[in-house]
């Protein structure tokens, strides 16, 4: 697990997780933040829901957005028979340590955030981004549902590529998605554990999902005022979420 934060001065922060084994990505979620533990948490029980179980261990940086995984983790792990049960199934270690995120990491910045990156500098070499809560709120409602939508394209593209085998040989080679869903045709063991629905359901109250708004709710709710007077309609690419965020912040700025 990891956050990525090249795009968070812009207003949206990045969370992942990816399986060690495979480099299976298991969710890459964008949104206002990635440092709540409650936000962060409701992707991780979302995930042991969806996949009926929860790794044997996790790793993370000692980042404070880890600490109610890794109580969820430890709670869910406590009674299980392993020797990485309970307390040793989460593991801390250094953010660039953690080689297979730091490797996706890299992927992603050529995929696919280099190019919001450069857009949004644009827009603050250009004089229409200071950096303040309404220029962030803003990128948020123009792009948040873009840049998600670009992650989950380059997530589906990546799980179902082939790696291919590394001359020292101290990785498995082959599609993330079939290395992670049948890890015995790789000379692998399953390392899913079964947990209790219910314990999951659990953890799933002390959680805060994203919310469905992309912004903050009085700038949305004035952003779709001003889209419906005008008959701007909601951008489907990077060019429209451009104008649209332009117009929208001459519009405000005279307004505030």
């Amino acid at each position: 697990m990891d956050g990525y934060d090249k795009l968070k001065p812009y207003g949206i922060a990045i969370n992942g997780c990816i399986d060690g084994f495979s480099r299976y990505v298991l969710w890459m979620e964008a949104f206002t933040t990635n440092s709540d533990p409650k936000v962060v948490a409701s992707y991780f029980t979302r995930t042991v829901s969806s996949i009926g179980g929860c790794p044997e261990r996790i790793r993370a940086d000692r980042g404070t957005e880890n600490v109610c995984v890794e109580e969820m983790q430890m709670f869910l792990r406590r009674n299980h028979p392993d020797s990485f049960a309970g307390e040793k199934s989460f593991l801390y270690g250094r953010s660039t340590a953690n080689q297979r995120i730091e490797g996706w990491w890299g992927t992603l910045r050529k995929q696919s955030a280099q190019f919001w990156m450069n857009l949004f500098q644009t827009f603050q070499d250009d004089g229409h981004f200071t950096g303040d809560f309404l220029d962030k709120s803003l990128i948020q409602f123009c792009f948040m549902n873009l840049v998600q939508d670009e992650l989950d394209e380059v997530v589906t593209t990546w799980n179902s590529h082939k790696i291919r085998p590394r001359s020292s040989g101290d990785m498995a080679s082959g599609r993330p998605v079939v290395m992670y869903s049948f890890p015995e045709l790789h000379s692998a063991e399953d390392r899913l554990k079964p947990v209790s629905m219910e314990e999951v359901t659990v953890c799933m109250e002390e959680c805060t999902p994203k919310g469905e708004f992309p912004c903050d709710e009085t700038v949305f709710e004035l952003c779709c005022l001003l889209m419906e007077e005008n008959g701007w309609d909601a951008p489907a690419d990077p060019l429209a979420a451009a104008d649209l965020y332009i117009m929208l912040r001459d519009e405000l700025l005279q307004i505030i």
